[in-house]
């Protein structure tokens, strides 16, 4: 298949070609959200293990920001492919709103919320995976794990076949 990518290949686009990951820099407090004009939060690490930021709806409930959670974890073997459309659909609702902004985090900012952000580019904005996770790369250090890079060539694999995206 023609549109076929592969997890090499999308690493090599996150080393940057320096062979190897940064990671994340800054941390986004929770605090000054509203004054940055967040309107919506995607949470795609819900939980309360070390590996999860412990948030939920009652916890954003009287600064007038939707949430939504999303109990991944960050392991090869999480299906987080499941959570794709509900995500975009998730973000999209969100930009459609006059002045509507979303923050999607996880733990880190690192794995799980870039590669739904990276979902949510092919599916609604029709960009390539290679193209999405440049686009993403380039506004901050990531580092989806090899499990959810290879759901991402699936998806976009998917989109070709269905013919939303070109090979």
């Amino acid at each position: 298949l023609s549109g076929s990518i592969s997890v090499e290949e999308l690493n090599d686009l996150l080393a940057n070609g320096s062979g190897c990951y940064s990671l994340p820099s800054a941390h986004m407090r929770g605090r000054g959200l509203q004054r940055l004009g967040i309107t919506h939060i995607l949470n795609a690490a819900e939980g309360k293990s070390f590996m999860h930021v412990n948030t939920n709806a009652e916890f954003y409930e009287d600064t007038g920001i939707t949430y939504r959670g999303i109990k991944a974890n960050d392991t090869q073997e999480f299906n987080l492919s499941c959570y794709f459309e509900e995500a975009a659909d998730f973000i999209d609702s969100a930009l459609s709103q006059k002045d509507g902004r979303v923050f999607v985090h996880c733990r880190e900012g690192y794995s799980r919320s870039p590669t739904l952000v990276i979902a949510y580019l092919m599916l609604r904005q029709n960009m390539d995976v290679k193209s999405a996770v440049s686009a993403v790369r380039q506004k901050r250090e990531i580092g989806p794990n090899d499990g959810f890079l290879k759901q991402l060539c699936q998806l976009n694999e998917r989109l070709v076949k269905e013919g939303k995206l070109k090979p």
